[in-house]
């Protein structure tokens, strides 16, 4: 069923929120750090491993695609919320990371897509008219 990939979804959010709070503590910050990123990553495993073990049909996969197309107004809602004026008043090292992810993630789209090696090309869709 649909709602046990909700289920799904929403136990790693919370699992994800509890691991991004426990590191916020050890770091010293009073925030939660990564927690969003950890659950995606948790659902990406636990959705995957389910599948194999054949404990995912295709219903309770609908329910987390249904979220996913959710995930970036999400995320973007999450980020407003953030104090950016306040972070960047406090020192360039916000800025200064923020660049150097975006530096470090167009550098590595060249050594990324040489992974793999060369795959056949996807055959042409049908145009409408002859279909």
């Amino acid at each position: 069923m649909i709602i046990y990939g909700v289920a799904v979804l929403a136990a790693c959010l919370l699992a994800g929120m509890i691991v991004g709070d426990a590191l916020g503590a050890l770091l010293g910050v009073e925030s939660n750090v990564g927690g969003v990123g950890f659950a995606m990553l948790l659902l990406i495993v636990l959705s995957d491993r389910m599948r194999g073990a054949g404990l995912f049909p295709q219903h309770s996969a609908e329910g987390v695609l249904f979220w996913s197309a959710m995930y970036i107004p999400i995320v973007v809602a999450m980020a407003a919320t953030q104090n950016v004026v306040a972070a960047v008043g406090g020192g360039p090292v916000a800025l200064l990371a923020g660049v150097g992810a975006t530096a470090l993630c167009w550098a590595m789209v060249p050594v990324l897509s040489r992974i793999g090696g060369v795959e056949e090309a996807l055959p042409p869709i049908a145009d409408h008219a002859e279909v």
